[in-house]
């Protein structure tokens, strides 16, 4: 049997000009630094490989690494991800229509990899559906460039009903990592804080013929792992590189190189949790917790939602009324933020990235918590595309189209919002330029018509106002006190929405430093 440890610059050499080549990974969690590197010394020394076709499920950078190692002009002819949230350099290439680039659902680029496994000719879905991933609107073409391609996504009809269909892509080579491999490639990942969809990306390689490659920290001895922790079988995998500098290249998550409570073998101590101090996101964050109800699961997306919320229930002490989840595949425990999202510590679960879109997918989560960037009159929100620059679309539409309860968390206005908190009233100490509930959105990642047409639930959550979808449209149910609604809330807005009689008001305990009662809440309401 071929020896299978090679170097990183061994490895580099396996792939071909004009490849396609996917990586695994979310944030920095799985980035295969080693490799990525080497790739990328490879063509700035040679040129090669170039125009490659660079697929991705989840945003993969920490502003600095991971996938931005592909952004030099040539080397990547065409990408098709996500998200770019993370990967300043992407969301600028893209801008500057000097890369094709398609956006694909997060959870519909797992699922494919799984469908192309299966010898399947692609995946069938109604998950984008009357967003910009249609092809009757933008057909996830980020830019000017990609706009005079073909649309990789069609609408069809089965049974008198709409889906879209996700063509199989042919995978030329996949860059996976784990925390051992035998020296017959058996590969673990004890160490890794989240579990990804790594085998389902690499037996699609194997469907078409693709090169497996794998990064990990130990290389053991042929026949010693534990064959329940094997995660990719050693016969699908064709190289294996020992990283030669872990600290660097393989940490476990950006802001740490290795903590056992975020991969559940350590249970660490928890205490008291850190208060946050009162700011805007949390007081958006505490009015959006008063939706919560006993036993609901909820889901937490980037920005607001996971940086707050999540400490909210924790600080409030109802940890054990709800369920937190977040799209990663974690359930429970103590959620990172930033650039370490989707990761947790002292979890109660922890299952794949395919499994959990299958759940947000089918059954649907109870609540989601997303950010927006913008709002319409019809309902319609923008969370991916600002201006030209392109943050790209993650698990937002996998999750919102199919969640019972959808609470977008946003500010009202944006650049130069300054807001003060004082006896439980808000005030505005300079307003935002940049109005976010507008005639015109940029882009609809959210279709509010849609979700009127299946009654499903959503409101918009503010430091000053909440909206809630009905059926003629968004309606202002509630502002906050000190807050005045012709000049805070009317005039700051580029449509007039419909106003609740009576127009009621935000609790004045969501805006001061003392808790704001959200156990007792959820006591009252459990006996209801």
């Amino acid at each position: 049997m071929k020896n299978k440890v090679i170097t990183a610059q061994q490895a580099a050499e396996l792939i071909k000009d004009g490849a396609t080549v996917c990586t695994i990974g979310m944030t920095l969690i799985g980035a295969a630094e080693s490799v990525l590197k080497a790739l990328e010394k490879r063509f700035l020394e040679t040129g090669s490989p170039c125009d490659l076709t660079y697929i991705h499920s989840a945003g993969q950078s920490n502003r600095d690494r991971g996938n931005q190692h592909f952004v030099h002009h040539g080397m990547v002819k065409r990408i098709i991800g996500s998200h770019w949230g993370l990967a300043p350099k992407w969301m600028e290439r893209i801008a500057s229509n000097s890369v094709e680039a398609f956006c694909l659902p997060q959870g519909q680029i797992v699922h494919l990899y799984a469908a192309m496994a299966a010898g399947q000719p692609g995946y069938l879905s109604k998950v984008g559906l009357g967003t910009f991933i249609d092809p009757r609107q933008e057909g996830g073409q980020m830019n000017d460039k990609t706009r005079a391609l073909p649309h990789l996504v069609e609408v069809v009809t089965m049974r008198d009903e709409e889906y879209l269909f996700y063509p199989a892509i042919p995978l030329d080579a996949v860059i996976i990592r784990g925390t051992t491999a035998d020296t017959d490639g058996n590969l673990t990942c004890e160490e890794e804080a989240m579990k990804l969809e790594v085998i389902q990306a690499v037996l699609a390689a194997k469907r078409f013929g693709g090169k497996v490659i794998a990064q990990v920290k130990n290389l053991a001895q042929k026949g010693t792992l534990h064959p329940k922790q094997v995660v990719v079988p050693g016969n699908f995998i064709d190289a294996v590189i020992v990283c030669d500098n872990p600290i660097e290249d393989h940490r476990q998550t950006s802001s740490w190189y290795y903590d056992p409570a975020y991969c559940g073998e350590l249970v660490s101590p928890t205490g008291e949790v850190d208060r946050l101090p009162l700011s805007i996101r949390k007081a958006i964050g505490r009015r959006a917790c008063q939706f919560l109800y006993p036993e609901c699961v909820i889901n937490l997306g980037t920005g607001i939602p996971n940086d707050v919320i999540g400490t909210i229930i924790h600080e409030e002490g109802a940890t054990n009324d709800v369920t937190i989840t977040v799209e990663s595949g974690i359930y429970g425990g103590v959620q990172a933020g930033g650039i370490d999202f989707g990761i947790g510590k002292n979890l109660t679960a922890m299952i794949g990235h395919q499994e959990q879109m299958l759940y947000y997918n089918g059954a649907g989560v109870d609540i989601t918590y997303m950010g927006a960037g913008e709002m319409d009159a019809s309902g319609h929100i923008n969370a991916t595309k600002m201006g030209d620059l392109c943050t790209g679309a993650g698990g937002f539409i996998d999750i919102t189209q199919n969640a019972r309860h959808v609470v977008f968390c946003s500010t009202f206005t944006a650049k130069g919002l300054e807001v003060e908190f004082r006896d439980g009233k808000v005030n505005i100490v300079r307003e935002g330029s940049v109005k976010k509930l507008v005639k015109d959105i940029n882009q609809i990642s959210y279709n509010g018509e849609i979700a009127r047409s299946k009654g499903q639930k959503m409101h918009l959550v503010t430091e000053r106002a909440v909206f809630e979808l009905t059926a003629q449209g968004p309606m202002l149910i509630e502002i906050a006190p000190g807050i005045d609604l012709e000049k805070d809330v009317l005039q700051q807005m580029e449509f007039q929405p419909l106003i609740a009689e009576p127009l009621g008001q935000m609790d004045s305990s969501l805006f001061n430093e003392e808790s704001f009662g959200l156990v007792q809440a959820l006591a009252q309401a459990s006996h209801q």
